[in-house]
């Protein structure tokens, strides 16, 4: 189907579509009441303005408070200074400029080609994906999260992997789940970018553990071990794999043993194909990958979190996988585990309640790698700002011995080996949704997520 021709049908189809997609936010997907936000902003203001303890703050008339690091509550400080109405402002504006920066960085090129109308289109196609939506009306974080990371991955993938590293460490404060992606960048040997998000991880909770040291005692002793403070695991928007062995086991415990080895399975995958994707320079896909990965192995993945499914459709359509993330985000778009929300026993509520879990999972083996967008230069070929690179005459000059180019001159011979010489230098606590406090999930506001 081709997109109108003119800039008035172009308008026409944007503000039909924007109806749509408002009909269809008023009445189908579940509406959140800023449920996060209400957490965040009350024990900022608890924390800041009556002298109380960061993890004793609860959302009056629930038993859900905050669940993340002592260092959220230090970056979300700017709260306690502002009313309810100029909070929520302020969240929608920072979502808004998230979705943003994501969309620059997974689709930019694409979507610039078609100027206006083609950011019209991405931004009413991400208001459907629940996952979205979620961020959006709980007043979450996850979005930010996802930006930071996605910052440190365009700076790898554009040959200024010296610079990266520091989106990373700061997720990784804010939520422990982000961590792994320093797994893949010392998967990468990248160990510059490795170390800086390291250092920026652990100064950051050592800045927290000086403001609020009592808060982060508790935190790193006692609040991270439980998960019960984020809610039941076996909830049906948890969709991890501790979530899929929680519903079978209700109403009892999931065995540990069970699920430890599917982590390590999963992140033996992990390992795998993010390995081939470097070394083909894919580094969308190794971050995808990783995402993926990181929602699988947590013990708590609400719906929410799958915003880090969004650097996967970007590789489907690159790979020109059009009808296969056609299909994926049709269903995600859906809200389709929800109708297993008041029993999700069954074959059908295996298969169904389960559905985002199965599809993170099929990305995790079948996500095409090794096809970087724009034809990037491989892991390990970059050539480093202070190398000259060879020019297209002594490229083309240069001998060939057994089908491998060679230098044709000691010049070259010494651009070559700085090239290699560059080759080998390589150059959470999970929250969420829980139990709501009315039995129609469609009209409850009253779930937590963190």
């Amino acid at each position: 189907m081709r997109p109108p021709g003119t800039e008035r049908g172009r308008l026409a189809l944007v503000l039909c579509l924007a109806a749509a997609v408002a009909a269809f936010t008023a009445t189908v997907p579940l509406l959140r009441g800023w449920f996060d936000l209400r957490v965040y902003y009350g024990t900022v203001h608890a924390w800041v303005h009556h002298g109380g303890h960061i993890y004793d703050y609860r959302v009056p008339g629930t038993a859900y408070g905050f669940t993340y690091p002592p260092f959220a509550a230090l970056g979300m400080l700017p709260m306690a200074f502002v009313g309810p109405d100029t909070a929520i402002l302020l969240a929608l504006l920072l979502n808004l400029a998230a979705v943003a920066v994501v969309l620059w960085i997974l689709a930019g090129r694409g979507i610039g080609r078609h100027g206006w109308f083609g950011w019209a289109l991405a931004a009413c196609a991400l208001a459907l994906f629940e996952p979205v939506r979620d961020t959006f009306s709980f007043g979450q974080v996850n979005l930010l999260l996802l930006a930071l990371v996605l910052a440190d991955a365009r700076l790898l993938s554009t040959g200024r992997g010296h610079r990266a590293g520091a989106g990373i460490g700061l997720a990784a404060a804010v939520k422990l789940t982000p961590a792994l992606f320093i797994g893949l960048l010392l998967l990468a040997r990248r160990w510059r970018a490795a170390a800086v998000a390291t250092a920026v991880a652990v100064s950051a909770t050592a800045l927290a553990a000086w403001a609020a040291p009592d808060a982060s005692r508790f935190y790193w002793t006692h609040a991270l071990w439980d998960t019960g403070r984020v809610g039941r695991t076996d909830y049906i928007s948890n969709q991890s794999l501790q979530g899929v062995l929680a519903r079978l086991a209700a109403p009892g415990e999931p065995g540990r043993a069970v699920w430890l080895l599917l982590v390590l399975l999963v992140l033996a995958v992990w390992l795998r194909r993010a390995r081939r994707a470097l070394r083909g320079g894919d580094w969308q896909a190794a971050f995808a990958l990783t995402g993926l990965a990181a929602c699988l192995v947590s013990p708590i993945t609400w719906v929410h979190h799958l915003v880090w499914l969004l650097p996967s459709f970007a590789v489907l359509v690159h790979a020109r996988r059009l009808r296969t993330a056609g299909a994926l985000y049709a269903v995600l778009c859906s809200s389709v585990v929800w109708l297993w929300f008041d029993d999700p026993s069954g074959m059908d509520g295996f298969l169904g309640g389960n559905t985002y879990v199965w599809i993170t999972l099929g990305l995790l083996l079948g996500l095409p790698v090794g096809h970087p967008p724009g034809g990037g230069p491989p892991l390990r070929r970059f050539v480093s700002a202070t190398a000259p690179a060879p020019t297209a005459a002594a490229t083309a000059s240069a001998p060939v011995v057994s089908g491998q180019p060679g230098p044709s001159s000691p010049a070259a011979a010494r651009t070559t080996g700085a090239v290699r010489a560059e080759d080998r230098s390589g150059g959470s606590e999970p929250t969420g949704l829980t139990r709501p406090a009315a039995a129609n999930p469609q009209s409850s506001n009253e779930r937590a997520s963190s």
